[in-house]
């Protein structure tokens, strides 16, 4: 591509790809992919996002083409690689001039040179830091940063590099430019801090942008640069110097009001210092350790003393406590329970931790998060009343504890609690000592208070087991603040609900059950919707709880149900609707089958809330899960749900559809439950089948269910499936086959078994192309155990249940293997009696013994020839199978079922499904549960003997070990 001629006609089509226009848009864009990968393109590209007199949204796009070509093309391997003289070429260009004007083309260009060094930097480009070294000395504003811009983002690109070889590179440059990097960090530093007083603005905004940019080179060398940075001088000097420099910044943030343009650039700089502390204390613990004094002194003064009054922000303050949890929790810093056990280094910084945190300095620290970082603020009261559901999101943790205050208060709480509960639960039950019987609902600081001293109790309540009787303070304290009606008192109603549902799992008597009970239907019904929130996520720990008897709950199911339900209906945030839904699910599932008479309501409104929510996948996702435990309840009621019902299961679980990320697996279990308590097929149920072939082959984790879900349809109705599905079911299981794990196998071959248990005709018509690799599987002798265990059910199936079919395969094998049928029979029957220990359920074991028996009577001589084998394997299944009658010392095959028999449920057991049943009446006709093996064998033996005659059976029984025959003798008492 000559460079010439082409810039005009690439600056042409450049032009035409940032029209609104899609005509003309799109063959641009089409024009510009073929030239990706001409020669020259990326130097045409380089020549006019360099050219600051053309269209500032044509340089964007040349920038955007040749930073995502470095990706494609730039590795010598690539297809359609930039050629060596070319890529030379770019990377001069690249670095002659920092003098970029506009902002985000100047950071596109610094991440598109750190992209380049990624891969070249330093063999391929030598001259890039040296260069970049300079140009960040130079006296010209812009060129400089520039420089500073491009030097940040090149160092924070190889920093990241993770192999060893690339490590080391690092950490040679690292020290190399280490000194320099210092140096300029303090030039512009200091410049900063003296310019602040000068009024100029601009010149402040300036000259503070380079002390930030300085800072995140010196942040990514300081912490990725040093194997033991504590042996580096100029690393420990840096990071020691840098509480006297945030003492500084934070002065400073006095003298500049928050309307200033450069206080959010100032701000931003104060918690990168933090940030520097922070990710070196998390890569380096014991390097950190000479700064853990200054750092807790720092941070507790400025969190929990006047110093930090006027000067600290909410994200500084977040930093801080997350510097003294990150102390405070570090396994490094933490003995073992045996002293001597412990490292040097783990005990010098245990004995500074120790030193530091004080009973006065715990005290102090406990005091204060309690009472005054967990008061609400006017602004919280304000939200709770402007808008509850906001409010809720926000308490229930919508932001990370790393970046909101209130949790990231309450995390430091439990830590340190957690750390020196010793020291601690004195202090906090003292706390609540004073503020026993009812508050004064005029004194809203005391209910504020109350209630920041209750949110302690609560997130201690594991530490505060054996300290508190919660029973008694529940009675005589927390039941009758439920009761007082008040508005004003409605953050300590809320508080004392939510409370109760900490302790829950922790310590609360069982028969005091019934007492929460009546307070949450109380509660439900509270005027502020903040309140009823709360209340439900009690109800739904409560229900989870290890505890819960569904006895003592059924009394308040109606109104509970009833209520949840409005709930759900009042509130509009997706949040919050997630949050409630959840709620019903948890109670539907506890109580099963008892929520039939109130689900009305619910099933109704779902269909409209499904609707409502099209744009919000994960609100959809809590309603699958609704509707899963729904289905459960309703057993097979839930039929009449299918209109609304199959729908969704069709579009959760088609993975031509967008929303399916979100909701298959949820769709898939929703899938699987309606088959199970389904009462039979329908249409539009068989209909739904046709999602599953894409879905087997994403061979993804939802596998398992998938083969669930074809099973339930086999069991439900297998002529109707297998006729219409079987064909493509299995051609995608021979193609699974190919790639499957061994479980995997082991999951299709199920499939296959319950096909032919369920439907011994069709099934092995249905499924003749895996058959023969079954019988090969036999013969051969798989050499995985689980595997061949399948294999001989799946062939026992075959031989017992249908001879014919199992005779046409045999032929067809034998012309495979290029062998007489006798012969290759004679070869199966020999692996399966040798592989029979392979086979451990009980059922298959039997299984394989009238399989195997059912070859007789015979007189082939192969099949005589193989008796002994047969009759060993008999035994063994009577072994498995018989079990004495003490009384008339006679044995009877423990696997026969009677129709007269029904599973006894306890109360703790889920109700039989639909399926359930279905397995239980096909049990009732599967010969493992209806044919004796006692009276089985003795019938096969007497006609081998009427067939041979007396001398010719002795002869066949001769065969036959002693020992085994003696056993066999002895089951056949009685015969």
């Amino acid at each position: 591509m000559d460079l010439n001629s082409a810039s005009t006609i690439v600056l042409r089509v450049l032009t035409q790809a940032t029209s609104q226009d899609t005509a003309v848009l799109k063959p641009a864009e089409e024009q510009l992919k073929q030239w990706e990968t001409q020669p020259g393109f990326y130097s045409v590209l380089l020549n006019i996002f360099t050219n600051h007199t053309l269209d500032i949204n044509v340089r964007w796009l040349a920038v955007l083409y040749f930073k995502n070509g470095i990706d494609r093309y730039w590795r010598r391997v690539a297809p359609h690689a930039l050629s060596e003289e070319e890529k030379s070429t770019l990377r001069a260009g690249l670095i002659t001039n920092f003098n970029e004007p506009i902002n985000q083309i100047a950071t596109q260009i610094a991440v598109l040179i750190a992209k380049v060094a990624r891969l070249d930097c330093p063999r391929q480009w030598p001259e890039l830091i040296p260069t970049l070294l300079e140009s960040v000395k130079v006296q010209d504003d812009l060129r400089q940063h520039r420089a500073l811009l491009t030097f940040y983002h090149v160092t924070k690109t190889l920093a990241s590099k993770r192999l060893a070889a690339d490590r080391k590179l690092f950490y040679d440059l690292a020290s190399g430019i280490y000194n320099f990097a210092c140096s300029l960090w303090n030039h512009h530093t200091d410049t900063f801090l003296q310019q602040v007083s000068s009024g100029n603005e601009a010149t402040v905004q300036s000259s503070l942008e380079r002390t930030l940019l300085s800072l995140k080179v010196l942040r990514k060398l300081t912490v990725n640069g040093f194997v033991e940075p504590h042996k580096n001088i100029e690393v420990m000097g840096f990071l020691h110097g840098i509480f006297d420099r945030l003492k500084q910044f934070l002065d400073c943030s006095r003298s500049i009001g928050a309307d200033n343009v450069c206080r959010d650039r100032l701000e931003k700089t104060i918690i990168l210092f933090t940030k520097v502390l922070l990710d070196f204390l998390d890569q380096h613990p014991f390097s950190f350790t000479p700064l853990i004094q200054r750092s807790l002194e720092f941070s507790v003064s400025y969190v929990f003393t006047e110093v930090g009054e006027g000067v600290t922000f909410e994200r500084f303050i977040v930093q801080c406590m997350n510097l003294i949890k990150m102390i405070v929790k570090n396994y490094a810093y933490k003995p073992s329970k045996n002293f001597e056990d412990s490292s040097p280094e783990t005990l010098k910084a245990h004995k500074i931790k120790m030193a530091f945190f004080t009973y006065p300095t715990l005290t102090e620290i406990c005091r204060r998060l309690v009472s005054h970082y967990f008061l609400l603020t006017e602004e919280e009261l304000t939200m709770w009343d402007e808008d509850p559901e906001g409010f809720t999101v926000e308490e229930t943790g919508g932001d990370s504890w790393k970046y909101s205050l209130r949790p990231c208060t309450e995390v430091l709480f439990i830590d340190i609690f957690h750390e020196y509960n010793q020291t601690l639960t004195p202090v906090l039950l003292e706390m609540m000592q004073t503020l026993q019987g009812p508050t004064n609902v005029e004194d809203m600081n005391a209910l504020l208070i109350k209630d920041a001293v209750y949110n302690a109790m609560g997130l201690a309540a594991y530490e505060l087991f054996d300290s508190v009787d919660f029973d008694q303070w529940f009675k005589n304290q927390l039941l009758p603040e439920l009761q007082v009606i008040h508005n004003r008192y409605k953050p300590l109603r809320r508080r004392v609900i939510w409370l109760i549902g900490q302790w829950i799992s922790v310590k609360f008597k069982s028969d005091l059950r019934p007492l929460l009970y009546e307070a949450i239907c109380n509660l439900l019904q509270d005027q502020d919707l903040v309140v009823r929130i709360e209340t439900a996520t009690t109800l739904k720990l409560t229900v989870d709880d290890f505890e819960f008897r569904t006895d003592q709950f059924l009394p308040y199911l109606e109104t509970m149900f009833t209520l949840l339900f409005q709930l759900l209906q009042q509130v509009t945030e997706c949040d919050t609707k997630m949050h409630v839904l959840h709620v019903l699910s948890c109670v539907i599932e506890r109580v099963n089958m008892q929520i039939r008479p109130y689900v009305g309501c619910l099933v109704q409104y779902l269909p409209l809330l499904w609707k409502q929510s099209e744009e919000h996948n994960m609100l959809r996702c809590a309603i699958l899960t609704t509707l899963i435990h729904l289905v459960q309840g309703l057993g097979a009621d839930s039929k009449n749900l299918y209109p609304f019902l199959l729908p969704v299961i069709q579009l959760s679980t088609d993975v031509s559809q967008p929303p399916h990320v979100y909701l298959l697996e949820d769709g898939l279990e929703l899938w699987l439950v309606t088959l199970e308590n389904s009462p039979c097929i329908t249409p539009e149920l068989l209909r739904i089948f046709q999602n599953m072939s894409p879905l087997l082959e994403l061979s993804s984790e939802n596998l398992r269910t998938c083969f669930k879900i074809i099973n339930g349809y086999i069991f439900l109705s297998s002529t109707e499936f297998l006729q219409t599905y079987a064909i493509g079911l299995c051609q995608s299981f021979c193609e699974l086959l190919k790639e499957i794990t061994t479980e995997g196998q082991v999951q299709v071959l199920k499939v296959v078994e319950n096909a032919l248990k369920v439907n011994p005709v069709l099934g092995p018509q249905m499924f003749q192309p895996i058959l023969p690799c079954v019988f090969r599987g036999i013969v051969e002798g798989e050499r995985y155990p689980v595997v061949m265990s399948t294999y001989l059910g799946v062939m026992g199936r075959v031989l017992l249940q249908n001879t014919s079919y199992f005779s046409s395969l045999l032929n067809e094998m034998a012309h495979k293997f290029n062998q007489e049928m006798d012969q290759l029979l004679g070869s199966m029957i020999e692996m399966w009696v040798d592989r029979m220990d392979n086979i451990t359920q009980p059922e298959r074991r039997k299984l394989s013994a009238l399989a195997l028996l059912s070859l007789l009577p015979s007189d082939n001589s192969v099949i005589q020839d193989k008796f002994c084998g047969i009759i060993n394997i008999s035994v063994e299944g009577l072994h498995d199978v018989m079990t004495e009658d003490p009384e008339t010392r006679t044995y009877k095959d423990c696997m026969l079922m009677s129709h007269l028999e029904e599973p006894k449920a306890t109360e703790d057991e889920e109700p039989p499904t639909e399926q359930d049943k279905r397995e239980k009446m096909l049990a009732l006709k599967d010969p493992v549960h209806t044919v004796s093996l006692q009276q089985f064998i003795y019938e096969k033996l007497k006609a081998q003997q009427e067939l041979l005659g007396e001398q010719g059976f002795q002869s066949l029984m001769e065969t036959v070990d002693t020992e085994i025959v003696t056993q066999l003798q002895e089951f056949l008492q009685g015969f």
